[in-house]
């Protein structure tokens, strides 16, 4: 098995709860479940640890939680992060920028898969902090997005989430071509706040099935 194969049987378990949010790992304990040596299975959750799904844990691993507390600090931070930046890609961006920006949107058509929208919305998001201007907040956004990918991910988990998403995208894309500053805060604003509430339904339902398993979400 590749280390890329490996990687990715291990981050759909995650992604999918079967390896449950805080659960412990060992390089030599996932040898027999995934079929790997433990120098990839190393590299595999190396890997996995720059995404923000496991955590170091002494001399092992730990699938990350999902703590609620957390989600909702990074909530909020996200959202000053984000009008910052359309307020500045509306000052900055050009109409040839924007265009792009559009025909970015317009790809989110062919989604078939939380892989993809997770994909084309970090796109997307990235894109629009690039028209900011401002690398620091390029870097800050990049950040945050990491942190948030697993629970990004169970957001757009039905295909009605995702096409919820990709119209809010068009949205604050349409405000930004229109040139109206505020009506793009106000869009991403919404957006954001839409996201939140999907990602907490979604949560409700990730919660009866780790209850059913004796785990419970941080912050609860």
């Amino acid at each position: 098995m590749t280390d890329s194969t490996l990687h990715t049987r291990l981050r759909d378990a995650i992604l999918s709860l079967e390896l449950a949010p805080g659960q412990a790992l060992s390089e030599r304990g996932l040898e027999p479940a995934f079929g790997g040596s433990r120098t990839p299975i190393r590299a595999a959750l190396m890997r996995l640890e720059s995404e923000g799904l496991v955590r170091r844990d002494g001399r092992g691993w730990s699938v990350s939680p999902i703590d609620l507390d957390e989600l909702a600090a990074l909530a909020e931070y996200r959202e000053i992060l984000e009008t910052a930046i359309v307020r500045l890609a509306a000052e900055r961006a050009s109409d040839s920028d924007l265009i792009a920006l559009a025909d970015l949107v317009s790809a989110h058509e062919t989604e078939s898969s939380p892989d993809d929208s997770v994909g084309t919305g970090t796109s997307f998001h990235r894109e629009l902090a690039v028209l900011s201007a401002n690398e620091f907040l390029v870097t800050a956004l990049q950040g945050t997005l990491t942190r948030l990918y697993r629970t990004r991910w169970l957001e757009v988990r039905s295909p009605g989430s995702r096409d919820r998403a990709r119209r809010e995208h068009q949205n604050i894309v349409g405000a930004l071509r229109a040139h109206d500053s505020l009506g793009a805060e106000l869009a991403i604003v919404a957006h954001l706040r839409g996201t939140r509430e999907r990602l907490l339904q979604s949560l409700a339902s990730t919660r009866q099935q780790l209850r059913a398993r004796g785990i419970n979400l941080e912050g609860e």
